[in-house]
């Protein structure tokens, strides 16, 4: 219940006071790794594997607590860590997720005070009228509906007074506890986490995150991007009402994206959300090299026209125009079987070096392009992630590739996002023909 209290009120501030709780938790954790291990000869095989997950749930369900109570880059970091189905089973990935949508919402003074110091009056003085409830919160701010007084409906992303400070103790702090991840990758999923990898993107996305200042030009952005499409809806930005920690927006009514995964839900919709949602990723890459980086189900709307309404531009990654061109042809020498040419363009991208072998490498992504690489229908659930996870693991090792270009990291997660809605939404339809013709949309 004290627990529940801090939560609601001010940020746990103070880097000993973090360094504290972050330790407090790590010990927690190390202790149940130590003594599961401890017990572990004087059980069977099968006991052992199941005493050893029970551990490592647990120890998600101590994590994703501290999480509320810490929020800015703790819960960021285990947000990021429930996309992670390559290095966490699914029972802790189901623990963490509940991250996603379960951080309380900041007490509205605390709120209050910090539009009052960022747009020099009140809510109730800028506003015709403003939610003292907010209607969504997440690990770095909070969302309120409000109405202006030129009468548009709007929500104000409000960024919680005090996490920037604790963005920067908690990145000093976080390092120790990402060693659990590691344990769990190697004991369960038996392959080896780089948790640097995880800690690197997590403080270059956080940074980015912190100024909305940022993000109101990277909507500006998507909205040049996709405005040839009517099916696609990027809200407005007030900058009169927005700073560097608020961020004034259109409000725009729609389905969660995760109520549209869910059971009961018209095939046909379905079955639009999954081609729209491919084809946008498969732009982004394909046609501007910018990616947004973030597929939690929370940051999609649909409406009900239909239309797909994205939302939440903290972070987007642009990559270097010979990046963009280098993965069109990628994709193309992928869908010929072009093996010369695919060579040439793993190459460019920094997967392999001239002059070595690009057999293992071009075999790595046939089977990551596998369900796109066949003229026939087919059914996204029956590409096991987890399996050809391991084959690609397995083929690195043996050939001693361990490049890892910076541009991988983004579009693994938005393939990894893109894998996980289309298994949602069960859509059976010839995905080769849909990815070809996003490949040939492109002229280079």
């Amino acid at each position: 219940m004290a627990a529940e209290k801090r939560a609601t009120g001010e940020i746990t501030k103070g880097r000993a006071k973090r360094v504290f709780k972050v330790g407090e938790l790590a010990t927690s954790v190390g202790s149940s790794y130590l003594w599961n291990a401890l017990r572990a000869p004087f059980q069977s095989s099968d006991k052992r594997q199941q005493t050893l997950l029970d551990t490592h749930v647990k120890n998600a369900l101590k994590i994703v607590e501290r999480s509320k109570e810490l929020r800015g880059a703790f819960t960021k970091l285990v947000q990021l860590l429930s996309m992670r189905d390559d290095i966490l089973p699914g029972e802790v990935l189901s623990v963490l997720s509940s991250v996603q949508s379960s951080v309380p919402p900041m007490e509205y003074s605390l709120i209050r005070r910090q539009i009052t110091k960022e747009l020099g009056h009140a809510p109730e003085d800028l506003f015709a009228e403003f939610s003292r409830d907010a209607f969504a919160a997440a690990s770095l701010g909070q969302v309120h509906k409000a109405r202006l007084k030129s009468g548009e409906d709007v929500v104000v992303k409000v960024q919680y007074p005090g996490v920037e400070e604790t963005v920067k103790q908690d990145l000093q702090n976080i390092k120790a506890l990402l060693q659990t991840i590691n344990l769990i990758g190697r004991d369960v999923m038996r392959q080896k986490v780089d948790s640097s990898e995880v800690y690197n993107e997590l403080e270059e996305r956080l940074y980015e995150e912190l100024d909305y200042v940022n993000e109101a030009r990277n909507i500006a952005l998507f909205q040049r991007m996709f405005r040839d499409d009517d099916e696609v809806v990027i809200p407005e930005v007030y900058p009169d009402f927005s700073s560097r920690r608020v961020l004034t927006m259109e409000c725009v009514d729609g389905y969660p994206l995760s109520s549209i995964l869910g059971p009961g839900v018209d095939q046909e919709l379905k079955d639009w959300l999954a081609l729209k949602y491919f084809r946008i990723v498969w732009r982004q890459i394909f046609e501007y090299g910018t990616l947004h980086t973030d597929p939690n189900p929370g940051n999609y709307l649909v409406t009900y026209h239909p239309k797909l309404v994205m939302l939440d531009f903290g972070s987007i990654r642009i990559f270097p125009e010979n990046i963009r061109k280098a993965y069109v042809r990628l994709g193309r020498g992928i869908l010929a079987h072009d093996k010369q040419e695919t060579a040439q363009a793993l190459v460019a991208l920094d997967y392999i070096d001239p002059g070595d072998k690009p057999e293992p490498m071009i075999r790595i992504m046939e089977i990551i392009f596998e369900p796109v690489l066949t003229d026939r229908e087919f059914d996204p659930r029956k590409y096991n992630t987890m399996e050809k996870g391991m084959e690609v693991a397995s083929i690195a090792i043996e050939n001693r590739i361990f490049k890892d270009p910076g541009h991988r990291v983004f579009l693994v997660r938005a393939l990894m996002g893109l894998d996980a809605y289309l298994k949602q939404l069960g859509t059976r339809t010839n995905w080769y023909r849909e990815f070809k013709r996003c490949v040939e949309a492109v002229k280079l």
